[in-house]
């Protein structure tokens, strides 16, 4: 007997969202396996901040590990369907965006997104956390 797949429903009312590379929501069916990740920042393999004062790179870094984290799951960006990002500086962000847009699109990375500015992170030097929800 063949297994079943997640199936994926995409949810969106407007259009509006679709030049941000977003989704309303991701309606899954059939999910066999759920990664909840923990929040990815820009660390090396030892946990120390990387990137300090680069907003760009520290996206790059933080993709990059969620990546780590997915495959060692079995899983790869495609498979997110909720990524929140937490943010200490909105404008440095929106900045940095189409860095992270364009990571996320060549991964077929099409998830639900939150968007926080928050006060700070973990560490000072952090200045952004993404926290996925991946589903196969």
């Amino acid at each position: 007997m063949p297994e079943q797949t997640a199936t994926r429903e995409v949810v969106n009312p407007w259009t509006w969202q679709d030049q941000f590379g977003f989704v309303q929501a991701n309606v899954v069916g059939n999910g066999r396996r759920v990664a909840y990740c923990a929040g990815q920042t820009s660390v090396d393999a030892d946990g120390k901040p990387m990137h300090v004062g680069n907003m760009a790179a520290q996206i790059e870094q933080a993709v990059a590990n969620l990546e780590t984290v997915l495959g060692q799951s079995g899983m790869d960006l495609s498979n997110v369907v909720r990524l929140n990002y937490y943010v200490t500086d909105l404008d440095a962000f929106f900045a940095a965006a189409e860095t992270l847009g364009t990571m996320l699109a060549k991964g077929g990375c099409r998830p639900a997104s939150t968007l926080l500015g928050v006060a700070r992170l973990a560490f000072p030097e952090l200045l952004i956390e993404l926290e996925a929800t991946a589903v196969v």
